[in-house]
């Protein structure tokens, strides 16, 4: 990590070492933390060490404030346990999602609990800087909502609207966010707070959400599909996020659906983003207002909420535009479950009702191009968290990598002295 500032990728290779290696106080401490509550004689029995060994781990950790004693346990026979407590409340976490119209932040406790949330409109794919500085603010804000918030931040996850190499976590697609020309420049968070930032792409993130929170609980391969200006995806396999070679996997706007389609800002023809994207939505009104004229989209500028308020009411060319929808998606999504055979599939972004009136007709079209078995395998569901999958997956990201590092629980952030 250079500067507190890494992808989750280039941590996860370093993790896997680190937790083969780490040491004994920080493995019972992510014992007690993943239990929650639990006594020494049961540590000693999980990890394999004496009860004398726990005692004097207990001690350390003690005075850590990570942990505290809160009572007797049930006894088997003997004297009754003293149970240990993991304290969710010693840190917190903040989750920040840049999406293309959008930034949102959440801040989670070490349980993964949400204690804030705050979501601004913003063209951040136009206005880097003023991204930036809205950042700072909205994460202000979400840490003001809880007493001592800066002074017990341990880490920020960031969730971005782009593909992120493992290797150069600061870098940007100049095709998808042109204006920011390549660079995130996202060091300003940690000179800022003085936490560790970890950086994921924002369809990755929505998955690892889904997958420790919401719909794919319980599930260990899932594929989450983020609807909203972009479309992108990500993959849980095993329980991890794939990424694949450089971090590109998951760029499900750019599968071409119609090869004599519009060209895309990838070069190629028909990608399924030129179809279902949010440019290409307002455009596709447009077309169809000739058709449906009496339409409530006829009159103003098209949006996304706008068409999504008309399906509400029944309008036709709105219910005409998210069947097209749908089966734009399900060639994508059918192309997908025979490829990789997901347990399921996730419907995700910040258009609840869109993943509602889309997930029905998906299930039922992809049964026609699905090989024989992988249909009863796979299930197409709507998001649990919602708008907000996305910066919960960026604070879960921070959490995982945070506890992590060797000796967490010993590190004072330099955020303390920055703002004290």
């Amino acid at each position: 990590m250079q500067n507190g500032f890494s992808s989750s990728g280039s941590m996860e290779r370093r993790r896997a070492d680190r937790w083969e290696t780490r040491p004994l106080v920080d493995s019972v401490l992510h014992l007690i933390w993943r239990e929650q509550r639990i006594s020494r004689a049961e540590i000693a029995r999980q990890i394999g060490i004496s009860r004398s060994t726990v005692t004097e781990v207990i001690k350390e950790l003690l005075s850590s404030g990570f942990i505290k004693e809160v009572g007797s346990g049930a006894s088997s026979g003997g004297r009754r346990p003293i149970v240990l407590e993991f304290q969710n409340d010693k840190r917190f976490v903040l989750g920040i999602d840049i999406g293309a119209t959008h930034v949102s932040a959440t801040l989670i406790d070490l349980s993964g609990k949400v204690l804030a949330y705050e979501k601004c409109k913003h063209s951040v794919r136009s206005d880097p800087e003023g991204t930036r500085k809205l950042v700072i603010n909205i994460s202000d804000l979400c840490l003001s909502q809880v007493d001592r918030g800066i002074e017990k931040l341990l880490s920020i996850g960031v969730a971005l609207p782009s593909p992120v190499d493992p290797d150069h976590p600061d870098w940007l697609s100049e095709l998808v966010i042109p204006a920011w020309r390549g660079r995130s420049e996202l060091e300003s968070l940690h000179q800022y707070f003085g936490a560790p930032v970890f950086v994921d792409n924002d369809a990755n993130l929505g998955a690892l959400a889904e997958y420790r929170w919401g719909a794919g609980r319980g599930v260990e391969d899932l594929s989450y599909v983020k609807i909203g200006f972009g479309i992108g995806a990500g993959f849980i396999l095993k329980g991890q996020i794939y990424r694949g070679a450089s971090g590109f996997a998951g760029e499900m706007g750019h599968i071409p659906v119609d090869t004599h389609g519009e060209q895309c800002i990838c070069g190629l023809k028909g990608c399924l983003v030129t179809k279902v994207g949010g440019v290409a939505l307002e455009e596709r009104v447009s077309t169809l207002l000739g058709e449906y004229p009496e339409s409530l989209l006829n009159g103003s500028k098209p949006s996304l909420e706008k068409i999504e308020i008309a399906a509400r009411k029944g309008d036709p060319l709105a219910l005409k535009l998210y069947a097209e929808v749908a089966d734009y998606f399900s060639l994508a999504i059918a192309g997908w479950i025979n490829m990789m055979n997901p347990g399921r599939v996730i419907l995700g972004g910040s258009h609840a009702d869109l993943c509602e009136y889309i997930k029905d007709p998906i299930q039922q079209r992809i049964q026609d191009c699905l090989l024989v078995g992988s249909t009863s395998q796979t299930s197409i569901l709507c998001s649990e968290l919602g708008e907000r999958a996305e910066s919960i997956g960026a604070a879960t990201l921070a959490l995982e990598e945070a506890l992590s590092i060797p000796g967490f629980y010993k590190q004072t952030t330099a955020n303390q002295e920055v703002h004290s």
